[in-house]
């Protein structure tokens, strides 16, 4: 589904959802980063939950129109948290996605339970709370596994840098700085051939989450 054919029920509930989870996605890396003694992203003005800081453009666009999408990174001084925890630069990186299936939870609950309705407006500029939380739901799905996918500058690159041996960290190393080229390229061509990659390797696995979240 494209930003020309959606709905605006459906434009309202995307934009709703982007907002609340991006925001809460790169404030968790924020607190656990300063939370492991490096004040960085305080200073960086990221220690916050005001969702214009930390936005991006084309992330946003892109999490808008094919479900995958970013925000900008929350500045970090690796120096200070290694010397604090050798780990600590991963459980920053783990932080954002985590949050994301924190928030696909509590968004699955009232619908497992049958707390909410389903009801599905289409004559109308704003969804129904069903329809909300269904869009909340897949959205931080998608966010949580697109963000674990080992590809810089996802938040999986720092996870599969603490856990490579020597020489495959090395390797890994050096096709970082490439990292960024590559995911947009995937996405970019996904979007011209009808063949998303990323989608095509995600979505299986976001699809059984909601099932397992949902009761369904």
């Amino acid at each position: 589904m494209n930003l020309f054919n959606m709905t605006p029920a459906v434009f309202v509930a995307r934009i709703l959802a982007l907002l609340i989870s991006l925001t809460f996605h790169e404030f968790s890396h924020a607190w656990v980063a300063v939370y492991f003694g490096d004040e960085t992203p305080r200073w960086a003005g990221r220690l916050t939950l005001n969702p214009f800081k930390h936005l991006d453009p084309l992330g946003s666009l892109m999490l808008l129109l094919v479900g995958f999408g970013w925000a900008k990174p929350v500045p970090v001084n690796a120096f200070t948290l290694k010397r604090k925890n050798p780990a600590a630069l991963m459980f920053v990186a783990l932080s954002g996605p985590f949050s994301n299936f924190l928030l696909a939870v509590l968004a699955a609950m009232p619908l497992r339970f049958g707390l909410v309705n389903p009801v599905v407006i289409t004559s109308s500029l704003l969804p129904s709370l069903f329809e909300f939380l269904m869009y909340f739901l897949f959205i931080n799905l998608g966010l949580m596994l697109f963000n674990l996918l080992p590809i810089p500058p996802l938040d999986g690159e720092q996870v599969l840098a603490f856990i490579l041996p020597g020489k495959l960290a090395y390797f890994y190393e050096n096709i970082r700085p490439y990292g960024s080229f590559i995911l947009l390229a995937v996405i970019v061509i996904g979007q011209f051939t009808g063949f998303n990659l990323i989608s095509k390797v995600l979505q299986p696995a976001i699809n059984g989450m909601a099932a397992f979240l949902l009761g369904v």
